[in-house]
């Protein structure tokens, strides 16, 4: 007998219950027309994810809990469509990262999470408790059970829901993006879902929330571990998936995205939900005639539109004509507003108000950080006036060793590349011309520079890039130590400097705006060292 399940991809707003729940009767009424017996929604879908620490507060269980119970009743106009939904749970004292089965205006079961991560990004163990109990139904002669996200990637629950009879296990997800996500999704179900002889059915969180990015890509997966259905990345969808008994009938699949092509969708999803979840009217971006504020004025045009951003060129006595040139001619492709205010006057009068102080002294990195953070008042309040939010153009490889300037270049509201290495950002333009050629070959080829001195480039204070972001990689994100990152070629003495500037520049970091994660270890949530600290790695 053929069973019908829909999936219900969807792009939730934390705290958005009216909004949520919107969406979730939408993908019902869409279920409905398909004939589905099931739609089946991501991890807290009602609420959305992480609501961090607004699980504290008892308002938010209780008004959570209405709202459920509203939903099942405005569900209830889809006779005998089971609508599985994620919600937070206040019983008996305790709280629980939930699922319930609504069918005709009631909630006749619901499952409670057992497996609550701890590491990462996630710190639900802070929120949650667990449970022990399965939770499964029989719909047309099968078996179903319901785990939440985390729960699949041990065996245990899956092995609960399999001894309670279970033959098709629902899984509601939250799994935010990194690169190479998806691959590990896949080998962690078939171990722990498929090997236990159970169909996979994984609804998966589409969307942004502050720095994380949910990229959706539900899928199915039948007993022997085989991808029978596959959702697209980075959008919305709702799918119905039809069942012969247990087994999925199989769909063509989607073709899978480049690596470049997930990060760079992530970044223009994360500007997109950031800007437009917060109510900011657009963007504005110092423009430099870099690589770096040119791949994040291309992220921002494809996310909000030519007509929501405003790119502002402030050039400085150091400023080279070719940045002008490259500048105007990318600004031209783009279609965006684009305006020049030069920071000459302003950099004068600063220097005239402390001429009695720093006479007699050198000039060094002091009026350089003048000029970056003359910049950053300007661009601040041109983001006052307009309601628009300033995008910051830093790169990861800068944020790690403190190449940035604090209230300067650091200045606004969201770090779209603040976790994309400088080597990445290079491919990342290239993929994006790839599309469309926006972004100015000169850009791409001429060396890196702050413009902050004569004859500046990034290279005379630091290793290459290519050296500099391996070290980085190496010893952040992979966490190798000294001796490893020396057989792995690297000359100690930029070692010893990666690491010390890594270290030196932590309060620097603790004051960036946010933005988005795309690596497995992100400066922010992921990375969490003391910035008073004497231990030094020997």
């Amino acid at each position: 007998m053929t069973v019908n399940v829909a999936i219900a991809q969807i792009n939730s707003t934390v705290g958005d219950l009216a909004g949520n729940s919107a969406k979730i009767v939408d993908c019902a009424r869409r279920a409905s027309l398909e004939d589905a017996d099931i739609l089946l929604t991501p991890e807290l879908s009602l609420v959305g994810y992480p609501p961090e620490d607004l699980l504290l507060r008892r308002s938010f269980y209780a008004k959570s809990q209405l709202a459920l119970q509203a939903l099942a009743q405005e569900l209830a106009a889809y006779k005998d469509l089971h609508v599985i939904v994620g919600h937070p749970l206040a019983q008996d004292g305790l709280h629980y990262n939930a699922a319930s089965v609504l069918l005709n205006g009631e909630i006749i079961s619901t499952y409670r999470k057992h497996a609550l991560p701890n590491y990462t990004v996630f710190d639900e163990k802070r929120y949650f408790s667990s449970a022990e109990d399965a939770c499964t139904f029989s719909l047309k002669g099968v078996c179903f059970g319901i785990n939440i996200c985390e729960d699949t990637w041990f065996d245990e629950a899956p092995a609960r829901a399999r001894a309670a009879g279970a033959e098709v296990l629902l899984v509601l997800n939250a799994s935010p993006y990194h690169m190479q996500k998806q691959h590990l999704r896949h080998d962690v179900m078939r171990f722990n879902v498929s090997a236990q002889g159970m169909t996979l059915v994984y609804a998966n969180l589409v969307g942004a929330q502050d720095e994380l990015v949910f990229d959706g890509g539900s899928f199915v997966m039948n007993a022997s571990g085989t991808i029978t259905n596959q959702l697209p990345h980075f959008v919305e969808a709702c799918v119905t998936v039809s069942f012969d008994g247990a087994q999925p009938i199989a769909h063509s699949l989607p073709q899978d995205l480049s690596t470049d092509a997930q990060v760079y969708a992530a970044l223009v999803l994360g500007v997109q939900d950031y800007v437009g979840k917060n109510g900011f009217t657009g963007a504005i971006i110092g423009l430099s005639g870099g690589v770096d504020s040119a791949l994040t004025l291309a992220i921002a045009v494809d996310a909000l539109g030519a007509d929501k951003v405003r790119a502002v060129m402030m050039p400085s006595p150091y400023t080279a004509e070719i940045s002008w040139i490259d500048s105007r001619e990318m600004v031209q492709r783009l279609g965006v507003k684009y305006d020049e205010i030069a920071i000459n006057d302003c950099f004068s009068a600063f220097r005239d108000a402390l001429a009695f102080e720093f006479k007699d002294l050198p000039e060094d990195a002091t009026e350089e950080n003048l000029q970056a953070r003359i910049r950053g008042t300007l661009l601040m309040a041109l983001s006052n006036k307009s309601g628009a939010i300033v995008l910051t153009t830093g790169n990861k490889s800068e944020m790690a060793v403190g190449y940035c300037t604090l209230y300067g270049d650091m200045a606004g509201g969201f770090a779209v590349i603040k976790d994309i290495a400088k080597t990445l950002v290079y491919q990342l333009c290239s993929y994006r011309n790839s599309i469309s050629d926006v972004i100015p070959e000169r850009i791409l080829t001429r060396a890196p520079s702050a413009e902050l001195r004569p004859n500046q480039t990034d290279q005379d204070s630091l290793p290459s890039y290519e050296i500099l972001d391996g070290i980085m990689q190496g010893y952040m994100e992979d966490g190798l130590g000294i001796a490893e990152l020396l057989e792995a070629g690297y000359l100690k003495e930029d070692i010893d400097k990666i690491i010390r500037l890594i270290k030196l520049n932590e309060y620097k970091r603790r004051q960036a705006p946010i933005g988005v994660r795309v690596t497995h270890r992100a400066f922010g949530r992921d990375w969490r060292y003391p910035i008073t600290s004497k231990f030094r790695e020997q």
